[in-house]
């Protein structure tokens, strides 16, 4: 027996009914007295059901069980043909007599002055309409005026990554986060709709385009990325736009860990290398991430840093209060010395941020020269993070080298951590995975060769990450905080406990998350404490337990086994390792280089003649001799 929910199309009620397949049973609706056929088809085989804006737009996913092809479908208020004629009858009465701009009004009020002005329209009009019809037809003139038309359901439902439209009489296309691509039953049936609804859509993006300009890469006002051609011009089939929707509840660390992207071990690493400004790349393919991972890593940094932020695109979402969001800017007018009139892009942005004497520098993405000013700020002291198109070190480092980027390889050392990500296929589902992490050691001082370490990789396998027992970046930061090994180990076990215990606790949201951060920075040994001696408790205990101060007394928590051991790395994440190491015990110090490898011009922690082993330790000497 096969269940069904079924949409009234009159009162838009939910109504759930059970049949074999291919039996048509007739249902009524409770609440209206309408009732209809609902056929259980053979051919399709419903694997989803949720609503998108209840109690009016609801998504449901298909799978063809012949071809196996999954369908999205929209499921919206049925219009009569009487409501229909009322419902563009009050459209164009609305449009004469606005005195002003919806996008004029506050955002909280909008709603309520559309719906006092249709309201206005029917009693002016003196329109015989029933309650259910007037709630429909508002449904419509809402979704036109202050949402995306066609597209609204699909920007509201947040299992969607990416939207594309191809062109007139095409479905439009999904991403969706469980179902991978899915076709829709969305689609503009003739090209002067779509370019219709491409003008409207970037003139609320505030862009303009035009036959002229028949190209616009723009920020939905959900911060969501936008690309759009207009008319046949460039794309033969007729007017397209992507979509990649931003996330209004960014991704955090917790969230990467319970996604199985990084381990909790790999994004202590990385919490220690922020918090003392190691230079780091994300670097990685389409869609592999990149701006995920940097956003979520972007949380270690300390609260009180002052950071600027340079994207083309608005996606950066941090809660730090010393931050300065920039967004590059089109020119408008004629062209001059190859640049538009009032065009501010990357570089210049990267310019103005050097003199905004920020402690952090993050950009969106690196492709031109806005590189060199970043490998400038990185050599003068900066920590600097952004993401850049590259499958691995070595390709990374060729693009970095290559036109139209062209970084001098001296400038390369300033440059300490490689994170390569990728989208792959695990157990058949698509995944991001964060493939290596590679720290760069230096340029061999003869050869000119970079040598790199290789820190983390990822099993495919297993599907686990695996430690190579060694980092420079570590050992660097327990030079300059002169510490024993022993504590910096203690210190990277702690913050991968930390970590697990949101993780497990559902402390995901970024506020929860930098506050978790902000309150371990203030008192490490009394925040590790409460979260050693609780057990499982509620979330809003977890967030009480988050804004106490570390010197109130956590009288929520119970008290149990206070001398309980820091949670130790997992012996699977080691199990190629000879020594099953326990975390960072074994950590490589500069001179211990008996495994370094050359790979071409990138060398790896393996093997290297002995030339370059002699050459290493005098890396620091010749590093001063040049300074001088």
């Amino acid at each position: 027996m096969l269940k069904k929910i079924a949409i009234c199309p009159g009162c838009q009620t939910k109504i759930s009914c059970e049949g074999e397949i291919g039996q048509n049973v007739t249902i009524k609706c409770p609440n209206c007295g309408r009732s209809g056929p609902i056929i259980f088809n053979s051919e399709f085989k419903e694997l989803d059901f949720y609503s998108l804006n209840e109690p009016f737009a609801y998504a449901k996913i298909l799978k063809d069980v012949d071809s196996l092809e999954k369908t999205y479908k929209v499921i919206e208020p049925f219009l009569s043909n009487e409501e229909q004629k009322i419902l563009n009858y009050i459209w164009e009465t609305l449009l004469k007599s606005f005195k002003i701009r919806i996008d004029e009004i506050d955002s909280k009020g909008v709603e309520d002055y559309l719906t006092e002005q249709v309201e206005n329209v029917i009693n002016d009009y003196e329109i015989n309409i029933n309650n259910i019809s007037k709630k429909k037809i508002l449904y419509y003139i809402k979704r036109e005026s202050l949402g995306y038309s066609k597209i609204d359901p699909l920007m509201r439902d947040p299992h969607i990554e990416d939207i594309s439209c191809d062109g007139p009489n095409t479905p439009i296309f999904l991403y969706h986060r469980k179902y991978g691509s899915v076709r829709s039953n969305v689609e503009f049936q003739d090209e002067e709709e779509l370019s219709f609804f491409v003008i409207r859509l970037a003139q609320k993006c505030g862009k303009h385009i035009s036959i002229a300009e028949p190209m616009l890469d723009a920020t939905v006002p959900d911060g969501s990325r936008i690309q759009m051609t207009l008319s046949d011009e460039i794309t033969t089939r007729g007017s397209t736009f992507t979509i990649r929707k931003f996330r209004a509840d960014p991704i955090t660390p917790p969230d990467l860990i319970a996604l199985n992207t990084l381990s909790s071990e790999i994004l202590a690493y990385f919490w220690l290398a922020v918090e003392n400004r190691v230079n780091a790349l994300i670097a990685g393919g389409t869609a592999s991430g990149k701006t995920t991972i940097l956003n979520a890593l972007s949380l270690f940094i300390p609260k009180d840093a002052k950071i600027v932020s340079i994207e083309e695109t608005r996606e950066i979402n941090l809660p730090h209060p010393n931050w300065i969001p920039g967004v590059a800017r089109s020119g408008f007018g004629e062209v001059v010395a190859d640049k538009m009139v009032g065009e501010i892009d990357m570089y210049d942005l990267m310019k103005a941020a050097l003199r905004q004497r920020p402690e952090y520098i993050i950009v969106g993405e690196i492709r031109g020269q806005e590189a060199y000013v970043l490998f400038q700020a990185m050599a003068t002291g900066h920590a600097t993070y952004s993401t850049v198109h590259a499958d691995s070190a070595k390709s990374l480092i060729h693009r970095l080298e290559g036109k139209p980027i062209d970084i001098p390889r001296i400038m390369l050392q300033a440059l300490e951590i490689i994170s390569i990500h990728i989208t792959t296929q695990v157990n058949g589902k698509r995944v991001r995975r964060c493939k290596q992490i590679i720290e760069i050691i230096d340029i061999d001082p003869t050869t000119k060769e970079i040598l790199t370490n290789e820190v983390f990789h990822w099993d495919p396998v297993e599907d686990k990450f695996i430690y190579t027992g060694k980092s420079f970046v570590i050992e660097k930061i327990r030079a300059s905080r002169n510490i024993s090994k022993e504590k910096i180990t203690d210190e990277i076990r702690r913050r991968a406990e930390i970590l697990e215990w949101m993780t497990k606790n559902n402390v995901r949201t970024f506020k929860e998350v930098a506050k978790a951060i902000s309150r371990y920075n203030e008192n490490p040994e009394e925040f590790m404490k409460k979260i050693r001696n609780q057990k499982e408790i509620s979330k809003d205990k977890i967030i009480e337990v988050l804004e106490k101060k570390p010197e109130q007394d956590l009288n929520l928590i119970q008290k149990n086994n206070q001398n309980e051991k820091p949670i130790e790395l997992s012996a699977t994440v080691y199990e190629n390792s000879q020594d099953k190491l326990n975390g960072f015990d074994e950590l490589i110090t500069l001179n211990n280089t008996e495994k370094l490898q050359i790979n071409n011009d990138v060398k790896n922690v393996k093997e290297v003649n002995n030339k370059s082993i002699k050459n290493l330790k005098n890396i620091v000497d010749v590093k001063k001799e040049n300074k001088r």
